[in-house]
């Protein structure tokens, strides 16, 4: 083939072959430092044409390698999408991006912010990159790279599905370049990618550029976790196993014996006959003294080990954290720095509208920047948050108080990291944090650069092991785990594009399909040995007077037939005694069967319960008890009657006295006999068992086999083919279970879509109809409810105030179940609106648990009267006044409010719904909302 038939990228590849890395060697140049070799690696591969895959730690820099796809996307003639996973870091990576190459390079796209769409170089959202593959963008015309920065998101578990979307979507002649924090399975990763996307290097970098040393702080006192010897002082990289700190164990044990000794003495004060007679023995165990949060940042200040990020596990400790310092006049900024803060902060807030800075709390939160602290977290508004960022990473900053969303990709390193507490609240208890999370957070320590060792810290707490500490700040192990299930938005988008037999083979190239298969690999194995041995055990059993197995299955046939009769008799007598117990009533007398508390009783309530009731009883030795179904082999019926009291109080030993004295004068007569040895009435058996027994038993004696002497050698090793058999058919379900899990579930997505006509009903030809369509331009969590809320006109004739209440209910979700109590909603057609919607999400669930199906969660009405207020034009000042919501969470669930009415609109059609949803949106986008701060999360 000569030259001029090669493609513009093949003839750069051939020109590479004969001069070296060129592009590579250009790229080095333009920075000040040199690059790693894991960096360089890297971008060797992309110019060879090869997609990569690069799992280093936070902070090692390989963001570098996604800045060399663009640099070299730029060389060749080609676009770049930089793509991730959060507004925040779009819109941070959008001005780092322009600070280089300039505003006419770079565009950004975000949902709500477009910024020169059509540039070379394009940062979007994830989320963004799919929507526009869904939709055949002319964007995406001359897309040469790729780069999915925090690819590792994937696991994800609401948002993880739009990565594999587009790496198994992106056209093939795009290089796809990613980027993800240390997975303890890269390589099962990479060879995923690879199978998808074609050849993609995988590259491992496990050392960070920054040593990092562990801590844990004791009092005042700052001591290694990690016994020194064993650490590698060239990179603070410590192995799973190290030796604890000796003094760090010793701390352990006298802070367990203080706790054990106090605990003895008000034992002993209470006059507790358990507590420990000689509290000495166990030991002298001193408190320890835990400092407060200005104690932490001074000794943080004193050793030198500012700028500092405290990982405080909620939003109000954070905020508390800083008023705690600057109640303690910390003061940790020079004047000169307090005043170029000053001055900072008041320009990158001007736009702000200044009647709403007092509910913002602007002032305080100017007066803690000026003195070096101040708090980060999802509550915050995004502004605030942007400003903090920015004054952290210029140095100005010194601590900040922040939750775990600050670990996120957000670029904010740090000379020391601070953990608080070990653990969490994780939505729904406190748990401990995983070895990923301590990983994750620790990683911001040391700034390339800047410092020469980076630092973590633990603070001490009461019962803490350090042990299980070492453990966290050790463990290499956590795995990449697919959240991947297809939505109904995805169904519809690819069966419109493909058709639903290349849907589902799309599928089943997704990774979380890869790694059930991987799993196959091993069942399939223990299928195969289990199978090996089953032809082991049959050649054990052979008779030479006929066919063994025959014989075997027979005599098992018998005992499962009497054990079935057996069973049924006993569910029959089940059945019985429940029913006998519904019939009973207050006062009457009964003999309780069996059990501990056998005999006569009089009952109080019959405790009635379908499936198992639990009557409560008086006994006539005075006690009262509730019984269970186990004291009730056989029906019971009332022998007699006693009147019980409608004030009886089972609690009162004088009321049980009364009425066990009124049964035994009324059972005086009546003579049960001895408990445990009344005759248990034997239940019928069926006739047709008998006989079908009968049939088996003549069978069995007239086999051959019936006559060998080694029938019961060969009928062991019949019996562990059976077993084992059983085994294996479980296996085999197993493997099946596994296989085409994405696909089969893609099958009952496209069957609920069937059965409401978004999909025709014509198997692989189905096609989307009209109303398929409206679906296809809706990517919300509540996807399905909002094309049900269309298709039903459910939202036609509200009002734009309306509209924005009844959107609201299908984007906001409370942080805690128990934060919801009975949602305040607005009069008129939303509340309605409201109630209606609830039903439509009922019946979907209903017909989702017939197609085995869980997707949909209940729409959350606990925003609808704040949406309702604020499009009506209500003031924030009043509006935070009135409901329990921090304003930076106002604003993300105002944004998603935004987003979904464009989505609305674009799918609603010509008429007007599509401009009530528009003027919801124009609506909506005011003041501190309309405000495009650049720290934004979704």
């Amino acid at each position: 083939m000569s030259t001029d038939e090669l493609s513009p990228s093949e003839r750069y590849a051939e020109h590479r072959r004969h001069q070296g890395h060129p592009v590579v060697k250009d790229f080095r140049a333009l920075y000040d430092f040199p690059l790693d070799d894991f960096q360089l690696r890297a971008c060797r591969e992309i110019e060879d044409g090869h997609g990569v895959l690069v799992a280093a730690p936070t902070g090692s820099g390989k963001t570098i390698v996604g800045e060399f796809a663009i640099h070299l996307a730029l060389s060749t003639g080609r676009k770049c999408f930089y793509t991730t996973p959060i507004k925040a870091l779009s819109n941070q990576k959008y001005h780092d991006l322009v600070d280089r190459y300039g505003p006419d390079e770079v565009g950004l796209l975000t949902g709500d912010n477009v910024v020169n769409g059509e540039a070379p170089i394009v940062v979007m959202t994830t989320e963004v990159l799919r929507n526009m593959l869904y939709a055949g963008s002319r964007t995406l015309l001359g897309l040469g790279f790729v780069v999915m920065d925090e690819v590792h998101y994937l696991a994800d578990r609401s948002r993880g599905a739009v990565w594999e979307e587009v790496i198994i979507h992106l056209p093939e002649s795009v290089t796809v370049v990613s980027l993800s924090a240390t997975v303890s399975n890269a390589e099962e990763f990479g060879e995923w990618l690879a199978t998808v996307r074609g050849e993609t290097t995988t590259i491992v970098e496990e050392r960070r550029p920054v040593p990092l040393y562990q801590h844990v702080m004791v009092g005042k006192r700052l001591l290694d976790l990690f016994a020194s010897d064993d650490i590698d002082a060239a990179a603070g990289f410590v192995k799973e196993g190290a030796p604890v700190n000796g003094e760090l164990m010793r701390v352990a044990r006298d802070d367990w014996a203080s706790t054990r000794l106090m605990r003895d003495r008000r034992s002993a004060r209470k006059g507790n006959p358990g507590s420990s007679k000689n509290p000495r023995n166990v030991g002298n165990g001193r408190r320890v003294w835990i400092p407060g949060r200005p104690d932490v940042v001074d000794r943080l200040e004193r050793e030198g080990l500012l700028p500092a990020i405290v990982f405080i596990f909620s939003r109000v400790g954070c905020g508390a954290a800083v008023q705690q310092c600057l109640a303690a006049g910390v003061r940790l900024t020079t004047p000169e720095e307090r005043d170029t803060i000053h001055a900072y902060v008041e320009a990158a807030c001007r736009d702000l509208p200044q009647e709403d800075l007092h509910v913002l709390g602007y002032h305080d939160f100017l007066d803690g920047l000026t003195r070096g602290v101040a708090a980060h977290h999802a509550g915050m508004l995004p502004a605030f948050k942007h400003v903090v960022e920015e004054l952290f990473l210029r140095g100005l900053c010194k601590v900040v108080f922040a939750t775990e969303t600050l670990a996120l990709g957000i670029n904010m390193p740090a000379r020391t990291v601070v953990i608080e507490k070990l653990t969490k609240w994780n939505g729904e208890t406190h748990a401990d944090i995983t070895p990923g999370e301590y990983t994750q957070l620790t990683g911001r320590a040391g700034r390339r650069g800047l410092d020469t060792e980076g630092h973590g810290v633990v603070l001490w707490q009461p019962g803490m092991n350090p042990s299980e500490v070492a453990g966290l700040a050790s463990t290499r192990t956590y795995p990449l785990r697919s959240s991947f299930r297809p939505s109904y938005n995805m169904a519809v988008n690819l069966v419109h594009q493909f058709g639903r037999d290349t849907s589902r083979e799309l599928l089943e190239q997704s990774f979380a399909q890869f790694q059930a298969d991987k799993a196959v690999v091993g069942l399939a194995r223990q299928l195969r040995k289990a199978e090996e041995a089953l032809e082991g055990y049959a050649e054990a059993a052979k008779c030479d007077l006929g066919d063994f197995m025959e014989y075997a299955a027979l005599r098992r046939r018998i005992s499962e037939v009497e054990k079935g009769a057996s069973r049924a008799r006993k569910a029959d007598r089940r059945d019985e005694a429940i029913e006998s117990l519904r019939r009973l009533k207050r006062g009457d007398v009964i003999e309780v069967p069996t059990g501990k508390f056998a005999g006569y009783a009089v009952v109080v309530d019959n405790g009635w319960d379908e499936t198992n009731p639990r009557p409560y009883v008086v006994t006539a030795d005075r006690q009262a008890r509730r019984l269970a179904m186990i004291d009730f082999p056989v029906p019971v019926q009332a022998v007699a009657q006693v009147k019980v009291p409608k004030s009886f109080n089972g609690r009162n030993p004088q009321m049980r006295r009364d009425l066990a004295s009124a049964l035994r004068s009324r059972t005086h007569d009546l003579a049960p006999p001895p408990p445990g040895k009344r005759p248990t009435p034997k239940a019928s058996v069926d006739p047709a068992v008998e006989r079908e027994v009968q049939e088996l038993r003549d069978q069995l004696r007239a086999h051959p086999c019936h006559a060998c002497p080694d029938r019961e050698d060969h009928d062991r090793w019949a019996q562990r083919y059976f077993k084992l058999e059983a085994d294996a058919a479980t296996l085999r379900r197993r493997v099946e279970n596994r296989t085409n899990t994405v696909a089969r579930q893609f099958d009952r997505v496209c069957e609920v879509l069937t059965a409401l006509g978004y999909l025709t009903d014509a198997g692989a030809e189905s096609r989307v109809t009209d109303q398929g369509r409206r679906l296809m331009r809706l990517y919300s969590e509540l996807d399905l409810v909002a094309a049900e809320c269309l298709r039903t006109g459910l939202w036609d004739g509200l009002s734009v105030p309306e509209l924005a209440g009844a959107l609201s209910v299908l984007v906001f979700e409370a942080r805690r179940a128990d934060d919801a109590g009975p949602p305040r909603l607005p009069g008129g057609r939303t509340r309605d609106v409201v109630t209606q919607t609830q039903r439509l999400w009922s019946e979907l669930d209903a017909l989702e648990r017939d197609h085995k199906l869980d997707f949909l969660r209940q729409p959350d009405a606990g925003f609808a009267w704040a949406a309702y207020k604020w499009a009506e034009g209500e003031e924030l000042d009043d509006l935070l006044g009135a409901i329990d919501l921090a304003a930076g969470d106002f604003v993300r669930w105002m944004k998603q409010l935004l987003d979904l009415a464009g989505q609305v609109a674009d799918a609603a059609g010509d008429g007007a719904l599509r401009e009530t949803a528009r003027d919801v949106v124009r609506a909506v986008r005011r003041g501190v909302v309309a405000y495009s701060g650049l720290g934004e999360e979704e």
